[in-house]
């Protein structure tokens, strides 16, 4: 190589050398250095935090005198836990892995036959089930001598047992409290039916209440409005008490699954010796609901006999599930009266004459059916597990997290001085340590709500969601406890009658109704729970709910403060976006097939529901179900591409060897297909034949079907109202046509916006990086998302980051757009449209939760509607019905022609003024 070359290769290497320890040293300035300085700051405050807190429950956190710590506990044990924060114990506990694997050890290595035959692997579950039973009694210092244990298929199971074999009559009472579980108000069903008076009651202590020895307690119940069910139109007639005793029920659990709080066990005596009541007639029975409560404290029953006990093992140690038992007092055990007669239940029993002899034993008698003996046997792996820590240190050390969570969240203030969050329960009277007392009356659980600064309150699905990004489980709604739900959120019948009305049930989404709470978020601790749990909660609540200053009055900063959307000007001015450049549309993107992929044109016409053909198909699940990316991820590799001039939809999928053809025309040989509900609306929709049917369902290895959208069948109201237009043509509030869209007819992005996005996910995911003790990505290697993964109809360039929030009325040549709100987004946008790989991240939504959060929404982007609706193009009935039989789809088509859009149109933008 001749040296004046060589010298300008070292030259050009030296700058090379140069730049990359410039770019370097502005990596680590920029980036690596930041986030570990937020690291460290982030790790210092923990350790200070911890510090506080053991300094306060260190004698009853962790497990310090037990053989083993939680930490270790958590590393050894439960190591699937890494990165996640799971507080939903009231719903399950966990399992630990030595418990399962032992589980498995002993089932491959042991042969259990059934035990109802007499074989020598029979004998033996046998054996193994009646040991259980003695390990499930002294669990709750039951005696055999005084106690049964009949295994069920869970603690409902044991409930409803309790209620079909009770003796009720038409003098029978049933009382139970408001605080209980649906399982037990549904007892009242059998009573009702049967004729007996049902009372729910509210319990409160004595004035005079006496602290001592179970006997002397003294308790102020209060009846509610009694029920009684007359005899016509009841599936049996009444039974009558006359010449018969009279038996009645008091139904109460020892922990209420909604708060936490603890009834007092002295109430089982209390109701026994019938001082609850002046209604004398009969002996009264108790139903001790322990579903929760046995999980970290079960009832002492030599100390407090109640006559029924429902258990369920999942929550106490996290599998089996499925399982649960019922205790019965031997006295209370001779009361119950079962109908049906199973396998195993008889002595004797003749097919063809009404004789049977049921056996003398309880748990035989009551138990239908070959038991479930192999997780019968699994039982004492699960108790093996919880003995070496004791039930007093789990107590104690669920105590101390439930005390640290519920102070810090009732001190946490808004910049104005309104508390954030209103905790249900017996937190407020609680002494620091006495969460940890064995009489305390709050359990390892934190119902509450939250408001915001303005007084407003939080929906417990927003909170819900948020915590998801962050990978924490918690629950949230009623958890099937009515009448805690109504008495801590004070609604009355009525109100949640009219909830009910207004399309709340259960589950749903709908967790605010006229401005008021209809469910609660609740986090519960475990054994196996942790400090960095509760801490890691807590960091979600002050980061997303804390107000710490006014967003009217603070500055804006980089145009991305939460969506404004409140519009107070009377005249609207068109303007330049803010950076003086002008906004052009950069690209086109048509999504023919709902939640499948989509392609861009340089131009395409604009129909009555926004771009022509645009979620014009669906793909439905045998069962009416819409499919999408979130049930079915295949779906983004289903390409689409419309062909107008022949009009054909082609689609193709990579694991098809041919793809397939649907004609954009085919309305009137297409079948309307029933069951399809969008948004939990039904939607008018056609079949689009067998071969599509087969070719999608062998695409998606999932049986479905293809429809399209039946013409002028779904329309949405008005969202965001307009102010102050001169031309009521254009701006005139009525019903918008949509596709099968789940809320406006175009999606519109800014590529200004994603850019500012990609910004923030560099110092987001740094730090992520950093507090996993991971190496911090280089920039090329650094997650960034580009504009389809939201899934936008047009994208436009020129305006400055999130000036699109402002924005309430546009023009894209001779069209003309209204705004009609922000695009609500959901887990959709963390899925990669280019791979179908959903992020474990949860990115990008987790960064856009943190600055793009507006009452419940996380925004980006904005739904804009045709601000002229074309009364004028739309067919009448007559013209609908006629088109329909001819070819409705091409005479869309002809009329569409002359309204297009293109790429590269400039966009002309009128901002609202806002304060």
């Amino acid at each position: 190589m001749p040296a004046e070359q060589l010298s300008r290769v070292c030259q050009f290497l030296v700058q090379l050398f140069l730049k990359f320890c410039v770019f370097s040293t502005l990596w680590v300035r920029k980036v690596i250095a930041p986030s570990r300085k937020r690291h460290e700051r982030s790790t210092q405050k923990l350790s200070s935090q911890k510090s506080s807190f053991l300094k306060e429950y260190g004698d009853d956190y962790g497990y310090q005198d037990g053989p083993i710590s939680v930490d270790e506990l958590r590393s050894k044990e439960f190591a699937r836990l890494q990165g996640s924060v799971y507080l939903d114990h009231a719903g399950t506990t966990l399992y630990a892995e030595n418990q399962l694997k032992s589980v498995l050890l002993e089932f491959s290595t042991r042969l259990y036959g059934n035990p109802h035959s007499q074989s020598e692997s029979s004998t033996l579950s046998s054996s193994i089930v009646k040991a259980a039973r003695a390990q499930v009694l002294a669990s709750c210092n039951a005696s055999a001598e005084e106690y049964s244990c009949v295994f069920t298929s869970g603690a409902t199971a044991a409930l409803k047992l309790v209620g079909e074999t009770f003796p009720w009559t038409n003098e029978s009472q049933y009382m139970y409290t408001t605080e209980n579980h649906n399982s037990v108000l549904g007892i009242r069903e059998y009573a009702l039916d049967l004729g007996a008076t049902v009372t729910p009651v509210d319990i409160f202590p004595s004035s005079s209440k006496l602290s001592g020895e179970s006997g002397s307690e003294e308790f102020d119940v209060r009846k509610r409005s009694s029920q009684v069910r007359g005899p016509s139109g009841t599936s049996s007639d009444h039974i009558s008490s006359r010449g018969h005793a009279v038996y009645n029920l008091f139904a109460f659990p020892h922990e209420c699954n909604f708060s936490g709080a603890k009834f007092d066990l002295g109430l089982v005596s209390y109701v026994q010796e019938g001082r609850h009541t002046h209604f004398q007639r009969g002996q009264w029975l108790v139903l001790l609901d322990a579903a929760k409560g046995c999980s970290t404290s079960p009832p002492d029953l030599r100390k407090f006999p109640a006559d029924f006990v429902a258990i369920s093992f999942y929550k106490i140690f996290g599998y089996p599930t499925g399982l649960g038992a019922l205790l019965v007092r031997k006295g209370a055990s001779e009361l119950m009266k079962k109908k049906y007669f199973g396998g195993g239940t008889v002595a004797v029993s003749i097919a063809d004459e009404d004789f049977v002899q049921r056996r003398l034993n309880v748990e035989e008698r009551l138990e239908d059916g070959t038991i479930s003996f192999l997780s019968i046997a699994a039982l004492r792996h699960g108790f093996t597990v919880l003995s070496q820590l004791n039930m007093a240190a789990i107590r104690r050390h669920t105590g101390s997290l439930t005390g640290y969570t519920a102070s810090k969240l009732d001190a946490f203030r808004h910049y104005n001085g309104l508390q954030v969050c209103t905790l249900y329960g017996n937190h407020a009277s609680k002494m620091k340590k006495n969460y940890c007392d064995p009489h305390s009356d709050q359990g390892p659980i934190i119902a509450f709500n939250m408001k915001r600064a303005d007084g407003s309150w939080i929906g417990s699905r927003e909170v819900e969601k948020l915590a998801s990004l962050r990978r924490i489980h918690l629950r949230t709604g009623c958890f099937c406890n009515p009448g805690a739900c109504a008495k801590y959120l004070g609604l009355s019948s009525n109100d949640m009658k009219e909830n009910f009305e207004a399309g709340h049930v259960c589950w749903d989404d709908n967790d605010v109704i006229n401005g008021r709470p209809t469910g609660a978020v609740r986090v519960s601790f475990g054994y196996m729970s942790t400090f960095e749990d509760c801490s890691s909660f807590l960091d979600l609540i002050s980061t997303y709910f804390v107000e710490r200053y006014n967003s009217k009055t603070a500055p804006l900063k980089e145009k991305d403060v939460n969506c404004l959307f409140s519009v107070v000007s009377n005249s609207f001015v068109e303007t330049k976006p803010s950076g003086g450049s002008t906004v052009s549309l950069q690209s086109i993107i048509v999504y023919p097939i709902k939640s499948c992929a989509g392609f861009t044109a340089k131009s395409w016409p604009l129909g009555d529901c926004g771009l022509l053909y645009d979620r014009d198909w669906l793909i439905k699940s045998t069962s009416g179900e819409v499919l999408t990316q979130k049930k079915c991820p295949s779906m983004w590799s289903i390409k689409t591409h419309i062909d107008l001039e022949t009009g054909i939809l082609h689609v193709e999928a990579p694991n098809m060897k041919g793809g397939i053809d649907i004609p954009l025309n085919n309305v009137a040989n297409c079948e309307p297909s029933s069951n399809v509900t969008l948004c939990s609306n039904p939607v008018g929709a056609n079949q689009c034949g067998l071969d599509a049917d087969r070719w999608f369902s062998e695409a998606l290895e999932t049986p479905c079907s293809l429809v399209k959208r039946d013409v002028k069948s779904r329309f949405i109201k008005p969202r965001r109202s307009t102010i102050g237009s001169g031309d009521k043509k254009v701006f005139e509030e009525e019903e918008t046509e949509l596709s099968f869209a789940n809320e406006g007819q175009i999606l519109l992005v800014s590529q200004s916006s994603v850019d500012n996005l990609n910004s923030r996910l560099v110092a987001s995911t740094s730090q992520r990086d950093y507090e996993r003790n991971r190496e911090v990505r280089s920039d090329k290697q650094h997650f960034q998302v580009d504009v389809k993964r939201f899934r936008p109809n047009l994208v436009v360039v020129g305006s400055e980051a999130y000036d699109e929030d402002l924005w309430d009325t546009l023009a894209i040549g001779d069209e003309q757009f209204k705004v009609r709100g922000g695009c609500n987004r959901c887990t959709m946008v963390n899925i990669d449209q280019s791979s179908g790989k959903r992020e474990a991240l949860s990115e990008p939504l987790a960064t856009l939760a943190s600055y793009r959060r507006f009452k419940g929404q996380i925004n980006f982007g904005i739904l804009i509607e045709q601000a002229r609706h074309c009364t004028d193009r739309r067919l009448s009935s007559k013209e609908d019905e006629t088109s329909k039989d001819s070819n409705v789809d091409s005479d869309i088509l002809k009329r569409s022609h002359n309204r297009l859009v293109h790429v590269g149109q400039r966009v002309r933008v009128v901002q609202t003024l806002t304060n």
